[in-house]
């Protein structure tokens, strides 16, 4: 079964997702241009909102995982420096994300293991959350002795032996313990070194692209000195800045059961993640360039549908042909009255193979939209989204 969410949101004028030149992103689609928001962008922003509304089921994408297993492990070894518990946190955040052989490597003659210099910063971002380091505290709160001589000199003056080290990596390597979070469950992660504790993300977020073709523009800005004298001239700062406005078409769909799989089959977590997933796709905005153009415009129009069908269908070719405004509809009416007659379209040919469960449908009312522009989506109109939200839930509960 899967959850698919189409929503139409014009945005006023904006620069929310930059290129590497810092203009705002775009592509072709159809033959024209069309304005851009990556996804990666769109699920940083739902991450974003996770954080404020479920913070306990959120991850933490760092190369600073050393430091918050070192803290972590701090009751653990009462005493141990700050440094000799980072230095622990080193090996095992190497030893369970990277597969690394952290205490040192073999030198080529088959002498002593030589230093490898090691940072509390990595050089790669982990993805994890808090359940994990608990799994990890655990493992090494089991096997304390053992973790003691990564940290603790012998009495003898040598290093732990070469037995020693194999064994609490061997300890550290074989946890399989999966996250608990939401934001993991849905987009997944990938760890080369570690193909086990990949996790397959649940959730697919399409490219935003703009219904019309878009039309860059560039505002040049300049500041005044404030310092500067009355008979002074010029401007302290000048220079542009690239935005445009336009009406987007936004896809994701929910695979429930792999995120059933991802979140160990807990149904009440399921139905969690997937209520803050929607509610989130409407409530989050990117931050690119918001203290400039403040553009923050929900969703004028969403259609959610649970099908019993593993083929996700994303309705973005009801734009090939860019949107225009007329005198008697806006964007936002002409879009929806676009993906309306696709859908129509996709329905009539391919109806037995959609297996739809459940639709729900709102529009914001506005005095150009009419019931017609959305005949055949009208049969699934709800009126809020708490009542979209509690179709879902009742769904999800059967």
């Amino acid at each position: 079964m899967i959850i698919e969410l189409h929503l139409l949101q014009n945005v006023a004028p904006s620069c929310l997702n930059r290129d590497d030149a810092n203009a705002p992103k775009d592509c072709e689609f159809g033959g024209y241009r069309r304005a851009r928001i990556s996804s990666q962008c769109i699920k940083r922003s739902v991450r974003e909102e996770f954080k404020n509304t479920l913070p306990a089921r959120t991850g933490v994408r760092s190369k600073k995982a050393a430091s918050q297993i070192a803290e972590k492990l701090a009751p653990l070894f009462p005493g141990k420096s700050a440094d000799d518990l980072t230095q622990l946190g080193i090996y095992i955040s190497k030893a369970y994300f990277e597969k690394k052989d952290a205490g040192g490597k073999k030198s080529d003659d088959g002498g002593d293991d030589k230093k490898t210099e090691l940072s509390e910063k990595s050089d790669v971002l982990y993805f994890y959350d808090d359940s994990e380091l608990e799994l990890i505290k655990n493992e090494v709160a089991a096997n304390k002795e053992l973790f003691l001589k990564i940290i603790e000199k012998p009495a003898d003056g040598k290093k732990a032996k070469k037995d020693d080290k194999a064994e609490w990596r061997d300890i550290i390597e074989k946890i399989k313990g999966k996250p608990a979070s939401y934001d993991i469950a849905l987009f997944g992660r990938m760890m080369a070194s570690f193909p086990d504790k990949n996790i397959d993300g649940s959730c697919q977020v399409a490219h935003a692209i703009s219904t019309n073709r878009a039309s860059m523009e560039f505002d040049f800005y300049t500041a005044v000195d404030d310092l500067q004298k009355n008979d002074e001239s010029g401007a302290g700062m000048m220079g542009t800045v690239g935005f445009n406005s336009s009406c987007f078409y936004r896809y994701s769909v929910i695979h429930l059961d792999r995120l059933k799989e991802n979140l160990k089959n807990d149904n009440d977590s399921v139905k969690e993640a997937v209520k803050a997933y929607i509610e989130a796709s409407f409530t989050a905005m990117p931050t690119g360039k918001q203290n400039s153009f403040a553009a923050h415009n929900p969703p004028s129009f969403a259609f959610v549908t649970i099908r019993e069908s593993n083929t996700p269908w994303s309705l973005a070719n009801a734009f090939e042909k860019p949107v225009k405004p007329t005198h008697q509809k806006g964007l936002v009416a002409n879009s929806v009255k676009e993906l309306n007659s696709y859908w129509a379209s996709l329905n009539s040919i391919y109806n037995s193979r959609l297996g739809l469960k459940a639709g729900y449908m709102f529009a914001l009312p506005t005095p150009d939209l009419e019931e017609s522009d959305y005949s055949a989506l009208s049969g699934y109109k709800t009126e809020s989204l708490d009542t979209l939200l509690s179709g879902i839930d009742s769904v999800l509960s059967n």
